[in-house]
């Protein structure tokens, strides 16, 4: 095996790593396309999966987003939201 394989083969499991890490209101709001103000309003109504941790800080995982942004339709009509 080549070194440059081996670094290659070494790196792919700290990427999955990273994939599994879970991201703060502020990474989940740039992904979805909306304000943390909103994505805090949406872990209050429990309508987004997210995690606690240490009872304050709220963390999603990165499947949980990208399977919410699929189903996520915003209820816009003329430019306003209701």
């Amino acid at each position: 095996m080549s070194s440059q394989a081996a670094q290659l083969s070494l790196s792919q499991p700290a990427q999955t790593l990273d994939e599994e890490l879970p991201v703060t209101v502020k990474v989940a709001a740039n992904f979805l396309g909306v304000s943390t103000q909103t994505v805090y309003l949406w872990v209050e109504r429990k309508r987004i999966p997210h995690l606690r941790v240490m009872a304050r800080n709220v963390r999603f995982l990165r499947f949980d987003l990208a399977t919410f942004r699929v189903q996520f339709t915003p209820n816009v009509e003329n430019g306003t939201e209701w």
